[in-house]
């Protein structure tokens, strides 16, 4: 038998997880079909790899040579499938930009100046809720250029392997509908609104563990949240039913009105970002980022209260 790299998992699952048991379950095998084929590449490998008994598998000096060529030999070769991906859905020279964002206020403005300073170039987009799609597409070669949001100081996706510039920080405010009896305020304590049910639009980042810990830091917990598109956020606060998360960069809505928290407890990064080994990262990288802090300072200048509110608080707003 000639080892193959559906092996070499096989021995790292078992490592990783510490017992045959374990790792059949990992693997989606039935604990005798995995027994089988670990006693193959035994074999195949001259000696046993894992001393086994009720306390689960450790690796022998045998099996700490073949997992230490593991660790080196799989990771190296999804690096080469996801290289091959890319190149295979490259195109050379940028002549196109293919975007991808989740739902935030700064796409609509990236494409229209992408497609004004550079009329000829076929320009897309593409928009999911989830920030690792968008980053795996990127990474696929299948996106150019993602366009997204991280919480707070979280690391955006795959930063490991794809380059991210921090393009604007914003603080995130409250929407309240325009009746309701704290829309008058300047600035709410997250405290006042601990009797109010919530709206928020979706995501897989860490922004409801973010939220739910400023909550309890503010002596409590949401009655509920409402985790809806944005058109549904928008509604439920007009007509009273919650009261909404947004970004400072909202822009102006009838019907309701948006207002910071004290402190700034909740923040929000947009980012830019490409593969460095891509067409993408050539100088069409520096427009594309031109265009987007562009177009994140256009929407700051729509809402003058935040533009005001931004004078004072010098840490959030257009990073440079």
């Amino acid at each position: 038998m000639e080892l193959e790299l559906r092996h070499l998992r096989t021995v790292r699952a078992i490592a990783d997880t510490g017992s045959l048991t374990k790792a059949a379950a990992a693997l989606g095998l039935a604990q005798p079909a995995l027994s089988a084929q670990l006693r193959r590449i035994e074999k195949a490998l001259g000696g046993s790899l894992f001393e086994r008994d009720h306390t689960g598998a450790r690796a022998t000096p045998l099996g700490e040579l073949v997992l230490e060529r593991a660790r080196v030999v799989l990771p190296a070769v999804s690096e080469l499938q996801a290289e091959a991906v890319r190149f295979a859905n490259a195109t050379g020279a940028l002549d196109r930009f293919r975007l991808g964002g989740t739902h935030g206020p700064l796409l609509g403005g990236l494409v229209d100046r992408i497609a004004a300073a550079h009329p000829v170039a076929p320009v897309s987009t593409y928009t999911a809720w989830s920030v690792d799609e968008i980053a795996s597409m990127v990474i696929d070669g299948r996106l150019d250029f993602a366009l997204i949001g991280a919480c707070g100081e979280s690391p955006p996706p795959l930063a490991e392997r794809l380059t991210w510039e921090v393009v604007g920080v914003d603080p995130v405010f409250v929407m309240l509908p325009e009746g309701h009896e704290l829309a008058g305020e300047g600035e709410l304590e997250l405290a006042s609104l601990a009797d109010e049910s919530w709206a928020n639009v979706p995501g897989d980042g860490c922004f409801e563990e973010c939220f739910a810990t400023a909550c309890a830091r503010a002596g409590f917990a949401p009655v509920s949240v409402f985790e809806t598109d944005t058109a549904s956020v928008v509604h439920l606060v007009q007509v009273g039913r919650a009261i909404g998360l947004c970004r400072a960069t909202f822009p102006p809505t009838p019907g309701l009105v948006t207002r910071p928290l004290a402190g700034a407890p909740l923040s929000w990064r947009h980012l830019v970002g490409w593969h460095p080994r891509s067409p993408a990262a050539s100088a069409a990288a520096v427009t594309v980022t031109g265009a987007t802090r562009a177009a994140y300072a256009e929407a700051v200048s729509r809402s003058p209260s935040y533009a005001r509110w931004l004078t004072s608080h010098p840490r959030f707003g257009t990073v440079a």
